[in-house]
């Protein structure tokens, strides 16, 4: 006797599951860019970019935080898969290595378990087809594929470096004059 039971495709369970990352990735922007749900809003936004010690500290404000808002809705809509998860990866590496990484993996210590399965979701939507249940493919937007996942993740990588080293350079001097 053979049991079975019902099973979704592959491609609804990908869209589905980008969905809930890109409204939770959405929902932490919204509590960045206006201060909703407890979140700091973007001055206060920017006051904690300034403690992870990025330069020039508006911007990356900015960036970061329209990249989890306008990022999030588009990844949960399926609009521009690879661009958009790709900048969601990065958003969620730079949030490990600033913020939680010194705390060990578990959230319930500000660990990295949280932004490391936001990101992870988010990068492997970013090399798969973004499938049917997309905007990419209901608008018959190019399949950009892992390529421009790929370029996309340097580029903001290369960006994040240049961003960090500042304050580095910063600090050589501090440590040096002291």
């Amino acid at each position: 006797m053979t049991f079975s039971t019902f099973v979704i495709s592959t491609d609804l369970a990908l869209a589905l599951a980008r969905g809930v990352v890109g409204l939770v990735m959405a929902a932490h922007g919204a509590q960045k860019v206006l201060g909703v749900w407890g979140g700091p809003g973007l001055a206060g936004w920017t006051q904690g970019i300034t403690r992870m010690g990025m330069r020039p500290p508006v911007f990356w404000a900015y960036v970061s935080a329209f990249a989890e808002l306008a990022g999030g809705i588009a990844f949960a809509l399926g609009f521009l898969v690879p661009l958009v998860a790709a900048a969601l990866t990065i958003q969620m590496g730079v949030a490990i290595a600033r913020a939680h990484w010194a705390k060990g993996f578990w959230n319930s210590k500000g660990g990295i378990e949280f932004p490391f399965t936001l990101g992870a979701i988010a990068a492997i939507s970013g090399v798969a087809d973004p499938g049917p249940y997309s905007l990419d493919r209901a608008l018959g937007l190019p399949t950009f594929g892992a390529g421009a996942y790929a370029v996309v993740l340097v580029i903001g990588v290369v960006a994040y470096l240049i961003g960090s080293r500042r304050i580095a350079a910063e600090a050589s001097k501090a440590s040096t004059a002291a």
